[in-house]
């Protein structure tokens, strides 16, 4: 089962002269798919409009803009020194949202977005002073600063994934020069395995060994190497043997070299083994990987989502509140096995709350911030980038899927 792509016009995204739509655009939204594409651009628009730097390709990390924002992700502590930009993590959520509507609509005005305003931002991080080259984690003309492996490979999928869509050779090249640096931060010890981080190499994660299975298998499809299907396959079974939960399926979040592993489980880390599960079946149709798939799925139904009375006194299994764009990383896992098994229960409440929270959830500003549940008033006055590009994600990806 194919997930349909949506012929769609999108509408003006602000006053971001770069993005022409297509012709016979702001159609009446009568779908519930055109609907999802509709809050999509609406939410994208609203980035570009309050997150966007003068004179720049860049973006903000928070808004409103706050000069003493310190970020709480990074390997080491940030620069003492104020970043008037966001991160690359962030700043990537544009393209990983970008990418899916235009998979979604086959509309090329967002590969004129990718190519004229996310992709020049984009290279303002690109370090080939240290190599292989690879996207630092913050702009190189202030430096030099950490890289990290994770943050490298969900670009790579997202290029990887153009390249798939559009077959446009230049997304391909951009994805196995990732591959490139993110084979160099793999080596024997703990019998192999991505690190998190080039400088910081003391724990080898989920998310840099999930979704580099999936970087692989991606890469496989686009290119038809074999050398990137045993990759992957190695890497899923490196994360499954480490990282796995044996009484539920899920997956902890890494692995230290002295074989210490954190157990938070964080929506990503499953979403992306689950991705790869279901990858790994439609390419083998081996059915042990539709097995641990559907383990997957289930068991986080269970463990991410939580029954909820609305305020209009419904009861609803809604998604518990956690970081936006690792709930968006998730529901990739969840398409790709809908795409297989065609299970409607999983998707029906990723739906259900994404419904929710454009209802509930959004700032006067029309910005949400990672309490979904009628929150969106009283939340945190700083809104993330990355959380707001992963709403918009997440609403494209969600659109065509019935």
């Amino acid at each position: 089962m194919r997930i349909r792509s949506i012929v769609y016009s999108a509408c003006l995204i602000g006053n971001l002269a770069v993005f022409q739509p297509a012709q016979g655009l702001c159609q009446e939204y009568a779908s519930a798919d055109r609907v999802q594409l509709h809050r999509a651009q609406t939410v994208l628009d609203t980035i570009y409009a309050k997150y966007a730097a003068d004179h720049t390709f860049l973006l903000r990390e928070n808004y409103p803009y706050d000069r003493t924002y310190r970020a709480d992700y990074l390997a080491s502590d940030p620069n003492s020194t104020t970043n008037a930009y966001a991160y690359l993590w962030p700043f990537s959520g544009t393209l990983s949202a970008a990418n899916v509507l235009f998979e979604r609509t086959g509309d090329t005005a967002y590969l004129r977005l990718i190519d004229s305003r996310i992709l020049p931002g984009l290279q303002a991080y690109y370090d080939d002073s240290r190599q292989p080259a690879a996207y630092a984690s913050y702009i190189r003309s202030e430096g030099l600063s950490d890289r990290f492996y994770d943050d490298n490979i969900w670009l790579g999928i997202d290029f990887a994934e153009l390249y798939l869509q559009s077959r446009r050779h230049e997304y391909l090249t951009k994805a196995e020069e990732i591959w490139a640096f993110v084979t160099s931060g793999q080596d024997a010890l703990l019998g192999g395995g991505v690190y998190w981080c080039e400088q910081k190499k003391e724990s080898k994660n989920a998310c840099s060994n999930a979704p580099a299975a999936v970087f692989a298998l991606r890469l496989f499809e686009a290119t038809g190497d074999s050398l990137y299907f045993h990759q992957g396959r190695e890497w899923y079974a490196w994360t499954k043997k480490w990282l796995q939960d044996p009484e539920d399926g899920l997956y902890w979040d890494n692995v230290s070299l002295e074989e210490k592993v954190d157990k938070h489980k964080y929506p990503y880390n499953s979403g992306q083994m689950l991705q790869a599960a279901a990858l790994l079946y439609r390419l083998t149709e081996d059915r042990s990987y539709l097995v641990d798939a559907q383990r997957i799925a289930e068991s986080g139904y269970g463990f991410f989502f939580e029954d909820v009375t609305g305020r209009d006194g419904k009861s609803r299994k809604l998604l518990k509140r956690s970081n936006n764009w690792f709930i968006a990383v998730m529901l990739r896992g969840y398409v790709e096995l809908f795409g297989i098994d065609g299970n409607r229960s999983y998707l029906e409440a990723f739906r259900e709350s994404l419904d929710y929270a454009w209802e509930h959830a959004r700032s006067q500003e029309g910005l949400f911030g990672q309490e979904w549940k009628g929150a969106g008033q009283k939340s945190k006055p700083l809104k993330w980038l990355l959380d707001q590009a992963a709403m918009a994600e997440m609403y494209a990806r969600i659109a065509g899927v019935f």
